[in-house]
This record gives structure tokens, C-alpha cells and sequence, in this order.
């Protein structure tokens, strides 16, 4: 069978599904340069961008990737233009509201990472519901970071570490990785095996600075909301074309 001939929801032929990665996580980045392209506001190019996030999620799902974490909004997108900031909030509720039942219907388990508690009540009140509601889904499970930054992150972190072991509840040498981890705001999420960046740009972007240590960086010259299946296969073909060592010979 063809490419062109191959249902969407089948996994192409040239990819084995013994090595998929369990977990993508994805920068998505260029949504105003593809608007700006095009003439149109930098509005444009972030609804564009809600709609190829929906269909990676999908594809996702069809081709049996179990995770997608996403990075939506950074700590650092505050210094936007307050009429982008304002819309973008505006979009993220917008979307969850009228995505949720979807979402159940496709069995996703959606959380959100992030420092959630300066975001707009309204966006708060959405991302609640739809955690709660799709809580005991068991498929693809997506994460969306929003108001993130990998060492806020951290921070925080060691922070709450710290005041552990000032309380005497904690030991230093109790600390290691493992403990580490389980105060991060992906405790209950595995790493990432593969890190998808888009628009060219080579850097992480404060983006899950612990989780990534081991993962495959792939970066595209395709802007986000261009980023279409033929995309996620050529980024999957050259994952399972990496020899991951670990550090290791």
C-alpha cells in the first residue's frame, strides 16, 4: 500500500512500533512568523497553531504514542504585547471549553504543568474541570505547559526541599533524583523521549530542563502550524534512526 493509499489512522509502513518513542513533547514555535508570512495578525498564526496541536494529538493517538506534552505558554511570554497575551488566554479557555467533551469522547487525559495559580480565575476554573473530568480517561495522556519555565521549575523544587529538611522532615542525604523528581511539576509524568522543535530555532527554551536530559532533540525548518503528519513521520523516522546510549558504550 502506498503512502498516499495508507489510512491515517495506520502506522506507515517504515516506522517499526517497537520503537516508538512513549513520550513527544513538543516546542511550538513560529505561529507569528507564519502569520507574518502571510500577511496576517499574529492572532492568526496562534489559532493556526490550536489546530496543528489538535491534530498531533490525533496522530498521536492513531500511530500509538502514549504521551504528548506541549509547551503553550512560557513564563518568559509575559513581555508579549498585552493584546496577544490577552487573546492567547482568551484562546486557551476557549478551546478547552469547547474541546472537552471531544476530548472525552477520544478517552485523552489532559493536565496541565505550570505555575497555574497567576493565570486569569476564568482559565483557572477550565483547566480544573477539565483535569477532573478526564482524570480516570486511559488514553493518550496530554500535558499542556502553561505559564512554564523549566527553572522556576527548579526552583521550586529545591525550595520546597529545603523547607522539608529545615522541618526535620527530610534528611540532605535523603536526596536524590528520584526525590527530586517527585517535586517537580511532571512528578506523576515519565521524561520525554523525544523533543520536537519547530521553526528552526536551535534551543530549548527554558522548556523541561531536567526531563529532556536524555531525550532526541529533532529540529524542523517547519513552522508550527504547518507541522502536519507527514511532519511527525519524518521527525519519528529520524527518532528511531538515533542509537540512544544513555552515556553509556
Amino acid at each position: 500500500m502506498t503512502a498516499k493509499t495508507t489510512p491515517l489512522r495506520e502506522l506507515p509502513a517504515d516506522l517499526d512500533r517497537e520503537r516508538l518513542p512513549r513520550h513527544v513533547a513538543a516546542i511550538m514555535d513560529g505561529n507569528g512568523r507564519w502569520a507574518k508570512s502571510r500577511g496576517l495578525p499574529r492572532i492568526m498564526g496562534h489559532q493556526r497553531g490550536v489546530d496543528a496541536l489538535k491534530n498531533l494529538l490525533r496522530c498521536c493517538d492513531d500511530w500509538g504514542v502514549k504521551a504528548l506534552t506541549a509547551y503553550a505558554f512560557s513564563t518568559e511570554n509575559w513581555g508579549r504585547p498585552l493584546e496577544e497575551v490577552d487573546f492567547l488566554m482568551t484562546l486557551f479557555e476557549r478551546v478547552l471549553r469547547q474541546q472537552l467533551q471531544e476530548m472525552m469522547a477520544e478517552n485523552v487525559r489532559i493536565r496541565f504543568v505550570g505555575n497555574l495559580k497567576t493565570l486569569p480565575a476564568s482559565l483557572q476554573a477550565e483547566i480544573d474541570r477539565s483535569m477532573e473530568m478526564t482524570a480516570e480517561n486511559s488514553g493518550i495522556e496530554f500535558t499542556v505547559a502553561t505559564n512554564y519555565g523549566g527553572r522556576q521549575e527548579i526552583l521550586e523544587a529545591c525550595r520546597s526541599i529545603a523547607t522539608q529538611v529545615r522541618d526535620g522532615k527530610l534528611q540532605p542525604e535523603d536526596i536524590d533524583e528520584a526525590l527530586f523528581k517527585r517535586h517537580l511539576y511532571t512528578a506523576n509524568i515519565g521524561d520525554p523521549d523525544l523533543l520536537i522543535r519547530t521553526s528552526g530555532e536551535m534551543r530549548i527554551s527554558n522548556f523541561l530542563l531536567w526531563q529532556v536530559a536524555y531525550a532526541e532533540l529533532y529540529v524542523t525548518e517547519t513552522l508550527w502550524p504547518d507541522f502536519d503528519r507527514a511532519e511527525f513521520h519524518r521527525a519519528l523516522s529520524a527518532y528511531q534512526k538515533r542509537d540512544r546510549r544513555f552515556g553509556k558504550v
